[in-house]
């Protein structure tokens, strides 16, 4: 018998001593009502199976009920389940495993009247999306960083649809954009408007303002370097800025990516940036893609030239994706002399947004429509036609969640070579710049200057939403760190107090 069960049964005598009565569950452990009736639930094989049992006297935790055992792990964190449980006995262990436990827990966290996942169930991770969820709640529930937001100009002046008419001539003068017309817009930093912060120092979250580092909006902003080490942003001064967010409390500019004989990173605004590994690819309306490697301290790799400015990326190993304004995404193999393997034209406008892993590639374009690529095959499998434009896409498994120019969040499904449209959702007033889906976590940030916090199912359950004074231009997550891209010339981070690392 086990030190646990020695104990166990140890502590139960001392309670129960013989000759009495054994002690009466609560009848809420017995009788349970969580069990949602839209839910469509797997049956349970540990369930299906005898309570084990070890000890034949029946006075250890483990010779109730297995249902019971189930119903009071329940009420256990999803962390102590998985990393904790299985620790102290294989058959306690076994409660990980049970996917009927985890879809309930699931429902309970999203409520009743939501659906979740909004996609297929099929090889769904059920343990992975309960602990998102419960990180991201007790991490994010009653976050409110409240900033005065800017009156309206006098007038009356609709700012969704300022916003629009900027993006569309950002766009188009992207189409033109040369060495020499890419003019820089900035001004002094110190007279942009900053997040007011108001969390205490009690909530799970810091957050900061990396210090001045750029002239102009900043258009994107990612997380890299592993443990969220560095961050890199890019913005319209046409530059790079690599950071070390564990140098000092506020972090520290560690330098600005330039290529050799150059004094800026591009010649054009820096639009997008992805990375896989020590690569990191930087895309610019100059028509051109920057290799930098990150384990030589951001030195230049490479350069690959486009046809057209380059709107968004994504880096797969040693394989970078572009879409341009062109209309094209081309895949590009960075070892080789000639990069240019494959030019696709699957659409009749810029495209904007692109996500992918091994075997797919997912595009977005100003012609309302998404595509769905097939790598392996070499062949588009199919195109679902919007009522507008998304601008930003990102999944996990068989899960698309995407943000478009209205304010709406869209989800879509893949399933056996096929892309569904879902649902939408009407969650931002304004362009959706940035989104962010993993199984049990959803952000989203828009020009509408807010990021907003979510569980993903449907319809999205908001757990909170930050004010900004000046639009969002996008965002990155990593291991439950959030940094954000602002018009404003700022990048801002939210992170875990003391460098908590979780895996939001």
């Amino acid at each position: 018998m086990s030190r646990t069960s020695v104990a166990l049964e140890d502590e139960e005598k001392q309670r129960c001593p013989a000759g009495a009565d054994p002690p009466i569950l609560p009848e809420r452990l017995v009788h349970s009502d969580v069990y949602p009736r839209r839910l469509n639930l797997e049956p349970s094989v540990s369930a299906m199976e005898t309570s084990p049992s070890p000890s034949s006297n029946g006075t250890t935790l483990l010779s109730l009920p297995w249902e019971i055992v189930t119903q009071i792990a329940s009420h256990l964190p999803a962390q102590c389940v998985i990393n904790v449980l299985p620790q102290v006995c294989q058959t306690l262990g076994k409660l990980g495993e049970d996917r009927l436990a985890w879809q309930l827990r699931a429902q309970k966290l999203s409520g009743p009247a939501a659906s979740f996942p909004v996609g297929p169930k099929e090889n769904f991770d059920w343990s992975k999306a309960c602990l998102e969820m419960e990180q991201l709640i007790g991490c994010w529930t009653g976050h409110e960083n409240q900033a005065e937001r800017q009156e309206e100009a006098a007038g009356g002046v609709n700012s969704e649809n300022l916003v629009e008419m900027q993006l569309d001539a950002d766009l188009n003068g992207a189409a033109e954009a040369g060495e020499e017309n890419v003019q820089v817009q900035s001004q002094n930093a110190s007279d942009s408007p900053h997040l007011i912060e108001s969390s205490s120092t009690s909530s799970p979250l810091e957050h900061i303002i990396l210090p001045s580092g750029h002239i102009a909006d900043v258009n994107c902003v990612l997380l890299l370097g592993g443990e969220e080490a560095l961050c890199a942003s890019g913005s319209r001064d046409r530059n790079v800025n690599l950071w070390d967010l564990r140098e000092s409390p506020r972090g520290k500019l560690m330098h600005t990516l330039a290529g050799r004989g150059t004094i800026s990173t591009h010649r054009g605004w820096v639009w997008c940036l992805a990375s896989s590994g020590p690569l990191l690819v930087s895309g610019s309306f100059d028509s051109t893609i920057r290799l930098w490697d990150l384990e030589a301290g951001g030195a230049e790799r490479g350069l690959i030239q486009c046809k057209a400015a380059v709107l968004c990326l994504s880096c797969e190993q040693d394989t970078v994706l572009a879409g341009s304004h062109d209309q094209k995404l081309s895949i590009f193999d960075t070892r080789a002399a000639d990069p240019l393997v494959k030019s696709l034209r699957l659409h009749g406008d810029a495209v904007l947004c692109l996500a992918s892993d091994d075997q797919y590639i997912l595009s977005g374009s100003k012609d309302q429509t998404v595509a769905l690529f097939d790598r392996r095959a070499g062949k588009l499998l199919q195109k679902v036609k919007l009522r507008s434009y998304l601008l930003s896409l990102s999944y996990s498994g068989r899960e698309v969640w995407a943000g478009d120019n209205r304010g709406l969040v869209h989800t879509l499904s893949m399933h056996n070579s096929s892309l569904t449209h879902i649902s939408q959702f009407n969650v931002h007033r304004s362009l959706v710049t940035g989104v962010h889906y993993s199984p049990g976590a959803l952000y989203t940030c828009s020009s509408d200057r807010t990021i907003k916090v979510h569980l993903p199912c449907a319809p999205p359950k908001t757990l909170c939403t930050l004010h900004h004074q000046a639009g969002v231009n996008g965002l990155s997550v990593e291991g439950g760190t959030l940094a954000m891209a602002s018009g404003d010339m700022n990048v801002e981070v939210w992170r875990h107090r003391c460098s908590e690392s979780k895996s939001i």
